[in-house]
């Protein structure tokens, strides 16, 4: 006859005996959210909570000293080659605009289609010549201001943007070189207020 309570295991009750206890029980209440499926709350062999397995945020394994973001240096190889990218295919773009317009008067032929293709490569390098060399000014400035300064922050953006318009628009007299810092200075403190929107609505925003 088996003398061992209702809902008793007689192999776990062994086990916990011969690791100095019993099984903790733990209600619905404090094991709720915590993922068992394909496992029992409390393991027969090892006394593990199932609690501590629970993982609330992402971990990143980094080198030391490393920071947890991204530094403008590492940023900067990105954003040129972005800005490259995306001038080369505004400037295609542009170049069959301005293709088809110059080329309005001459029949759908060979030379059409030639004069077509040589005006969108044209554009297409002008483009991605000076989106390209906009990025490697402003990468940069903020990487000195950065090392400079030894901090990391809006500040520095604003600054990159204003004085790489101010650079851009160098040869066009001091009303260019204002007209430019102005145009750097609210394109970056747009794209400053845009990294900050999740920040200003209470939500800590991710930047690795």
């Amino acid at each position: 006859m088996d003398n061992n309570p209702p809902g008793s295991n007689g192999f776990k009750g062994g086990m916990g005996g011969l690791f100095g206890g019993g099984a903790p029980e733990y209600s619905n209440t404090e094991l709720a959210g915590v993922p068992l499926t394909g496992m029992s709350p409390l393991s027969p062999y090892l006394n593990v909570d199932p609690r501590y397995l629970v993982q609330d945020s992402d971990e990143f394994i980094l080198p030391m000293g490393q920071s947890k973001t991204r530094g403008r240096f590492e940023l900067a190889f990105f954003t040129i080659g972005g800005s490259c990218i995306i001038g080369g295919g505004l400037g295609l773009i542009n170049g069959l605009r301005v293709g088809f317009r110059e080329t309005r008067d001459m029949n759908w032929s060979k030379p059409r289609y030639t004069q077509l293709l040589n005006i969108m490569g044209k554009q297409g390098g002008s483009w991605s010549t000076t989106l390209g060399s906009v990025a490697l000014m402003y990468s940069v400035f903020g990487v000195a201001i950065e090392k400079a300064r030894g901090a990391e922050d809006d500040i520095n953006t604003m600054a990159s943007g204003a004085l790489t318009g101010m650079l851009f628009k160098s040869t066009s007299g001091l009303k260019g070189v204002a007209r430019g810092g102005l145009a750097g200075l609210t394109l970056s403190g747009l794209y400053a207020l845009y990294n900050n929107w999740d920040h200003l609505k209470g939500v800590t925003p991710s930047r690795y």
